[in-house]
């Protein structure tokens, strides 16, 4: 009998604007969306407002943006910095959102953003593993309306 796995889940969001979306390098240099694991302390409370602590967390109060759907749905493993260094795999649901109005700050646990133009970006530069999949599924459903 196959063992079942244990996944992390995630919410991410393509946040877009003027047909470039934002992603961010994170404290141990990797690119990243926005976004983030659910808590335990997560379990009743919906997913938007889940959504909503992230975005604040991550680029701050200064903005505006509209939830858009799913548009992937993304499985990453990655090793963590935690002691022993565990293997972990996080299932990510990806969602559309759309800037409206503001100026996105990052906070101190990423050094660096970008908006990266969905009709040339090369993910590859960029993203490995389950979040290069997710971001190639994204833009090719972007990319195809």
């Amino acid at each position: 009998m196959d063992e079942k796995d244990s996944y992390f889940v995630a919410v991410k969001v393509f946040l877009e604007k003027e047909g470039k979306f934002l992603i961010m390098k994170d404290g141990f240099g990797q690119w990243d969306i926005p976004g983030g694991r659910l808590k335990k302390s997560d379990s009743d409370i919906p997913l938007e407002q889940i959504i909503a602590r992230k975005m604040s967390d991550e680029l701050g109060n200064k903005f505006t943006y509209m939830l858009g759907k799913p548009i992937v749905f993304m499985r990453h493993e990655r090793v963590e910095s935690a002691p022993g260094n565990p293997t972990v795999r996080i299932f990510a649901i990806g969602y559309q959102a759309t800037l409206e109005k503001g100026e996105v700050t990052l906070s101190s646990h990423h050094t660096e953003m970008l908006w990266a133009n969905r009709s040339n970006f090369d993910p590859k530069k960029y993203f490995t593993g389950g979040w290069l999949k997710g971001v190639q599924e994204y833009l090719k459903a972007r990319n195809s309306e």
